[in-house]
């Protein structure tokens, strides 16, 4: 069985950061996704959909991410229920299991400064319905990069010798 969920779309309000009793960081927040296609009057419509992410993941979302902000997520599809003031109340949110953020952030200066695309991957344990309910995926993982215009050999003396063990294939 499958259930993973990709979305690019624009944060309708600013996340909203809490912790619950065991410490742990959670972070609600909404993003618009587009449609694909147009209505009748030509507009193009949006889905605004429920989503929330935990731990480290959940804090730099709420101190780098603003309403309007354009992200990426992927994560999964999540179900719950609670008894509200009229009976059964249904949920249906996307935990977040790796967000990216596809702008460059603003600084305090009017221009902006280029950051990379930081991909968060680390949800690793409590639900948001309270008590720990397994493995969101995930972890710590955030990438290195070699800038393209260093070479890793430069300072090599001649070739390499490698052994037919050391190969992959």
């Amino acid at each position: 069985m499958i259930n993973r969920v990709v979305l690019v779309g624009r944060l309708t309000k600013d996340p909203e950061l809490r912790y619950s009793q065991n410490g742990v960081a959670s972070c609600r927040f909404q993003v618009a996704v587009n449609r694909t296609f147009q209505n009748q009057q030509g507009d193009r419509e949006a889905d605004f959909i429920s989503c929330i992410a935990f731990r480290k993941q959940a804090e730099n979302l709420a101190n780098f991410q603003r309403k309007g902000n354009l992200i990426g997520l992927e994560g999964r599809i999540q179900t719950g229920s609670y008894e509200g003031q009229n009976g059964k109340v249904y949920t249906t949110d996307v935990v977040a299991d790796s967000i990216q953020f596809l702008e460059p952030r603003s600084n305090g200066t009017g221009g902006s400064q280029r950051t990379s695309n930081y991909e968060s991957s680390t949800n690793t344990g409590e639900s948001y319905q309270g008590g720990s309910q397994g493995n969101f995926g995930g972890n710590n993982k955030q990438s290195s990069y070699t800038r393209v215009d260093e070479d890793p050999f430069a300072n090599s003396k001649g070739p390499k010798e490698v052994s037919e063990d050391d190969l992959p294939f």
